[in-house]
């Protein structure tokens, strides 16, 4: 009887029926998150919109190869540091450099930590998109990035951006 008793109790207290286990988890999912999201976005919540925004934006610029609209998600004395070049500074010659760029196809960008500090942030994370060749093969690529952000009239923009080959997947 002891045992039935023992058995009984543990079930009760320790075996969670299917529903209450999918319960369980989908607090523990949601508890996780929004741990994580406050981890890595410090700042007052429409800096940290604006900026990710102004990320979307960008890689949509880059997908249409707009390089008019490129130049204006950085500052008038912005500096660029692609991956096996020099450093590239002001935002006619970044527009040039972005010339470059006619055939990518997809662009994002996957924020890591965004941080607010009056009127400057840092972000940094990975991105990745896709090219194609002059014979309409295409290629895969991603890298690691860090930009620091200037907010100018209300706007930000990017005034230091670093970028270099290798990340995840």
């Amino acid at each position: 009887m002891r045992i039935k008793n023992a058995v009984a109790l543990f079930k009760q207290n320790f075996i969670l029926s299917p529903l209450k286990e999918c319960a369980y988890t989908a607090l523990l999912i949601i508890g996780v998150s929004s741990i994580s999201i406050a981890q890595n976005y410090q700042g007052p919540k429409e800096d940290i919109d604006a900026i990710l925004k102004q990320a979307k934006a960008f890689s949509l610029a880059v997908v249409n190869y707009d390089t008019t609209a490129l130049g204006e998600f950085y500052t008038e004395d912005a500096k660029i540091f692609p991956t096996g070049s020099d450093i590239i500074s002001g935002r006619a010659p970044i527009r040039h450099r972005w010339s470059n760029s006619k055939n990518i196809i997809s662009h994002e960008l996957i924020p890591l930590e965004i941080k607010i500090y009056d009127n400057e942030a840092y972000d940094y994370g990975y991105f990745k998109g896709t090219s194609t060749n002059k014979e309409g093969n295409e290629s895969s690529w991603s890298g690691k990035y860090l930009v620091i952000w200037r907010k100018e009239k209300g706007v930000w923009r990017m005034y230091l951006d670093i970028w270099n080959a290798g990340g995840p997947d």
